[in-house]
């Protein structure tokens, strides 16, 4: 059969390898690919794998051939279900792959802000130390996590692994849900309202739905402490965006630390990109080498089940 990777790169930049799904078939790889060449790269393909190259039914429409898109993510937006189930198009995700990397880098973002390593070893390696009269000095507050309240928005399995690194720092956890979950953590369940006013740190861990949207906005953040810490690695629309940097310029809350936007790359008038005590990270959490080994593993069997008629995380 004949397989293209429309937009390879993010998965593997040159670190993995593609052996296993190129044994599979006939298979041309791409780096990126433009919506302008989507068609054209895709036409003759019974297979295609896409992470941000978008099939909608206009696309779909052009490639009678395709029989199986395999998203290179959990999220599968970038797929006209609909379109593709009467096209007779099997279309696969990736769940679960990154769950423990998105939980570190909550808890890389909360010690960042909190003790701000980078700060302090800069200020040693320019002789700020070495020229010290006191043996320690510190130059941002330091905070112990042991005792402050972590609150979580979304409770699925990267909200419930947060919870539990929460807990061997010794945080209390509470969380709020759009559904009941019952768990052996020691974690509280709240309604959204009580989790912005009593936590110390925030994080989002929920999907974006239609619902949900924006929902971080001017009247959210005045219910939370002055000296929170949001902390999003979910997606960024669920943040009103100019709210939260006018929130942080004057100071209403006390930090950020953002591994999504609104909009990836970012405008250069985001403004958050210039907002006080706001911590961007290029929507790395789930990137990590062992992540993206299990992601390619994944979609691997997905193609793979697929072809013996039984296939994997389907979708649609």
């Amino acid at each position: 059969m004949k397989i293209v990777i429309l937009d390879g790169y993010t998965l593997n930049p040159g670190d993995l390898s593609w052996d296993e799904i190129k044994e599979l078939g006939e298979c041309t790889i791409y780096d990126r690919t433009p919506p302008e060449k989507t068609v054209e790269r895709a036409k003759g393909a019974e297979a295609v794998f896409t992470n941000k190259v978008v099939f909608n039914r206009e696309v779909i429409s052009k490639l009678p051939g395709l029989k199986f898109i395999g998203v290179l993510a959990t999220g599968y937006n970038v797929v006209d279900l609909e379109a593709a189930t009467r096209a007779g198009i099997v279309v696969t995700n990736i769940p679960a792959y990154s769950t423990a990397s998105v939980a570190q880098m909550v808890f890389s973002h909360i010690l960042h802000i909190v003790q701000n390593i980078s700060k302090h070893a800069e200020s040693v390696k320019n002789g700020e130390w070495a020229n010290s009269i006191d043996f320690s000095y510190h130059l941002t507050p330091q905070t112990e996590l042991a005792g402050k309240t972590l609150g979580i928005i979304g409770f699925g399995q990267i909200g419930q692994a947060v919870a539990r690194i929460g807990l061997a720092f010794g945080m209390n956890i509470i969380f709020h849900n759009r559904s009941q979950k019952e768990t052996n953590l020691n974690a509280r369940q709240v309604d959204l309202d009580t989790l912005l006013t009593e936590s110390d740190f925030i994080s989002i861990n929920c999907p974006l739905t239609d619902e949900n949207a924006g929902f971080i906005n001017k009247s959210a953040i005045d219910k939370m402490k002055t000296s929170a810490i949001l902390i999003n690695t979910g997606r960024g629309p669920l943040i009103n965006e100019n709210d939260l940097a006018e929130a942080l310029n004057n100071g209403r809350i006390a930090g950020a630390g953002l591994d999504v936007l609104s909009t990836e790359p970012p405008a250069p008038d985001n403004p958050l990109l210039l907002a006080k005590n706001c911590y961007i990270t290029p929507h790395i959490a789930w990137a990590t080498t062992e992540a993206r080994e299990r992601l390619m593993e994944i979609a691997t069997e997905n193609l793979k089940t697929f072809l013996k008629g039984k296939p994997q995380n389907k979708v649609n």
